[in-house]
């Protein structure tokens, strides 16, 4: 592939400046090295004098890694929010899950969002918004079709059977939850939840699954067989993005296409990731993508910083133990069309981030473009540690993002409670849609519960309660006064007719 240098057509030269453009950088390779290379030196520069003075930070030279990090410490409890959650509980108790997905229809409509494939439709309206409502219910829970028949809504399996295969699909999922956010985003009163935010924190979630099917892979950390799901949730717990994957698959790439095809009103220019969601090349690619990545590290004692240049080691005394050798600025100046190529595909969606990403791993390590890439990202990661280092405010902002998706990822079990939460289908377009319902009725969840709080939050004897504490742990991913299953009727004069016998 020629690079935008080597190519003197003119609709060439235009094209490469509508990539540097889309990405907001600047089409001078030297310019743009001097600035990375500006933002490592003053990086280092406030971490090394800090270093003596960081009690929460050490390096201990005598160790094999020697960065020390002491744990955060916890933070007060909030005293309200519990008395808050009882309230919700008595003014709306046991809601069930399903009129929470029927009261944010009612006032979304995302179930415009599905149209039939058929060439025409015959049903009314009305009947097929009460039918699509019984589907999404049966699929997000993973109970099923056959499990809502014995209901009083009066369809049979056949007619939620055939809604299902003529209205449903993946696509249309998400652009029914793309709705259901757009309109939480909307309705959240700054008063409570403070400005708009541009955080979001992405994870994984393993799914046990089928094992006939193309998706399924054992997973070695969680030890089963299945499939996962990547999620991108925001820091007041509204899911942008959700992606099925496999076990194997890369997480850096799910966390990419995550900020770059959420299609939300949100835009995203922090991102938190765990380890298994970095790496250098992430760095680099999250640089020319325009967004900044903030991991928390596991094995952040093995670290290490690289200089801006050559022969500056001794500038940074305190750092000695954790200093390597400079960056090869050079090298990614000469590549820097070829990066920026790469990164306008992805930006573009015209190219699979993972399908670049395969491209670029150790395997590949002699490929120019990976060594350039793996360069930047070193320089990213330097500018990143030191101030992860020196700040514990940026180490527990992470801590706190990546806490937000763990709740979004404890609360799938709650609502995908049907089979045992066991993605069960070898179709992968009917795993898609299990997942992408389970994203549109848990963001419902979300939208529903963030206007009973602000209704309760509104009035001036709980919003005077609120501590800063109680603002810093509120979240609208509750479901303590929910009921996922539906209503239990007893009735204690209606009988089994167990001994009637089967005419002949």
């Amino acid at each position: 592939m020629p690079t935008f240098a080597e190519s003197s057509a003119p609709v060439d030269t235009e094209r490469r400046a509508e990539c540097y453009e889309r990405l907001g950088l600047t089409t001078d390779a030297r310019a743009f090295t001097c600035a990375v290379k500006a933002e490592m030196e003053q990086a280092l520069a406030v971490l090394d004098p800090g270093m003596p003075s960081n009690t929460k930070v050490k390096l201990n030279p005598r160790r094999r890694h020697p960065i020390v990090v002491t744990p955060l410490d916890p933070l007060p409890a909030p005293p309200t929010l519990e008395a808050l959650g009882g309230e919700l509980g008595r003014r709306w108790p046991m809601t069930g899950l399903l009129d929470i997905l029927k009261e944010a229809d009612l006032r979304i409509g995302f179930t415009q969002a599905f149209s039939t494939a058929a060439s025409r439709e015959a049903t009314d309206p009305d009947e097929v918004r009460r039918r699509l409502l019984l589907c999404l219910y049966g699929l997000g829970t993973n109970a099923g079709l056959k499990r809502l028949v014995v209901g009083d809504h009066g369809f049979t399996y056949k007619e939620l059977l055939h809604t299902r295969r003529r209205y449903i699909d993946a696509e249309s999922l998400r652009d029914a939850t793309r709705r259901v956010v757009n309109a939480t985003l909307a309705a959240r009163d700054p008063a409570v939840w403070g400005e708009g935010t541009t955080a979001c924190a992405s994870d994984s979630k393993h799914f046990a699954a089928f094992d006939q099917n193309l998706m399924t892979e054992w997973h070695v950390r969680y030890g089963g067989r299945g499939v996962m799901i990547y999620w991108h949730v925001e820091r007041q717990s509204v899911c942008i993005h959700s992606r099925l994957k496999r076990c194997s698959s890369s997480e850096v790439a799910s966390m990419i296409e995550g900020v770059l095809a959420h299609d939300t009103e949100m835009e995203v220019d922090r991102q938190y990731v765990d380890s298994h969601g970095q790496s250098e090349v992430a760095f680099a690619f999250c640089k020319l993508l325009g967004f900044q990545l903030l991991p928390r590290l596991k094995a952040i004692a093995g670290q290490k910083l690289y200089l801006p240049g050559t022969g500056t080691a001794d500038d940074y005394p305190n750092l000695g133990c954790i200093l390597t050798r400079p960056i090869d600025w050079a090298l990614i100046e000469r590549q820097y069309d070829e990066m920026v190529r790469y990164a306008t595909a992805m930006a573009e969606r015209t190219a699979d981030p993972e399908a670049i990403l395969r491209r670029f791993t150790r395997n590949n390590v002699q490929h120019p473009t990976y060594k350039a890439l793996a360069e930047l990202g070193k320089a990213m990661k330097t500018a990143f540690l030191c101030r992860y280092l020196h700040d514990e405010a940026l180490r527990r902002e992470i801590n706190e993002g990546l806490n937000v998706v763990e709740t979004w990822n404890s609360a799938n079990g709650f609502i995908f409670f049907g089979r045992g939460g066991e993605v069960a289908s070898n179709r992968l377009d009917d795993q898609q849609a299990s997942v992408a319902a389970l994203h549109l009725l848990q963001s419902c969840l979300v939208y529903v519960n963030t206007l009973m709080l602000q209704r309760v939050l509104a009035e001036e004897r709980w919003r005077g309660r609120m501590t800063a504490a109680d603002e810093r742990g509120l979240t609208p991913l509750i479901w303590a006064h929910v009921s996922p299953y539906g209503a239990f009727d007893l009735n204690m004069e209606r009988r089994l007719d167990i001994e009637a016998r089967i005419a002949a």
